[in-house]
């Protein structure tokens, strides 16, 4: 147990990890992200922020890549292709942003992911949509780029810009499934590396991570037949009120509420 989870916490500390490790699951194979932000939130509560972001890396990289395959191959390539400067982008900056784990201060990097996503889904849910041509301006694709890898890289959450971006573009439910899963799987090998290299990712914590996966992966095998079953307007509203919900708990914890 002392390689498994941090100060010798307890066999129900790692049932409850277990347990937002499925939710995690479920909601990300139902709306193709959140996974990183759910299990965050709470394994953070249950082992800390370190642990918790080493936690989230191989379930965020094995559900990635499944969620990206589901189409098959030439989907991903056809996704990379159609979103290279994005991923160019968003992979420089996690590399480099990664380094700021031990620097900024978790309230603030609460704050300013998610001020933003609750704007964002609440104008949406309320009927402001935000639309964005097809392909959408090169400098809000590099913007969000920017945003999306610059956070990832120090929090482990780079879904909601990216998210908010995609559905701003109103990318179909499958194919917005499928782009996630690529954008967010190359986002995942990158904080892979990075985190190998700046040390949260260890021998005493990989042993925790890889623990999480099986559990991930059966959450998000339910989560893809939820989806398989709701339409375009349903998928659009669960995946706002997901950002919503998301939003809201990071700016609860950024503020001290």
């Amino acid at each position: 147990m002392d390689l498994l989870l941090p100060d010798s916490l307890t066999m129900l500390a790692l049932l409850g990890c277990f347990a937002v490790a499925l939710l995690a699951g479920v909601v990300k194979g139902m709306v193709g992200f959140a996974m990183p932000m759910i299990m965050v939130s709470g394994l953070g509560s249950i082992v800390g922020p370190d642990w918790a972001l080493a936690g989230l890396i191989l379930p965020t990289l094995c559900t990635n890549g499944w969620q990206a395959m589901r189409a098959g191959w030439r989907g991903v390539w056809d996704a990379v292709v159609r979103f290279r400067v994005f991923l160019a982008v968003a992979f420089v900056m996690l590399i480099l942003s990664a380094q700021l784990v031990s620097v900024l201060p978790p309230h603030v990097m609460q704050v300013l992911i998610g001020l933003p996503i609750v704007a964002f889904a609440l104008s949406q849910l309320l009927g402001y949509p935000l639309r964005l041509g097809s392909p959408p301006p090169r400098r809000v694709e590099v913007g969000v780029a920017l945003l999306a890898g610059g956070i990832g890289g120090f929090s482990g959450v780079w879904g909601p810009p990216t998210v908010a971006y995609l559905t701003a573009l109103e990318t179909p439910k499958r194919e917005q499934i499928q782009l996630q899963g690529v954008i967010y799987g190359l986002g995942s090998v990158a904080l892979l590396g990075a985190h190998v290299g700046s040390g949260v990712l260890r021998a005493q914590t990989l042993p925790f991570s890889l623990s999480l996966v099986p559990v991930a992966l059966v959450g998000m095998w339910i989560g893809f037949r939820v989806h398989d079953r709701i339409d375009q307007v349903m998928f659009r509203r669960a995946t706002l009120v997901v950002l919503l919900v998301a939003g809201g708990n990071l700016l609860r914890q950024g503020l001290g509420f």
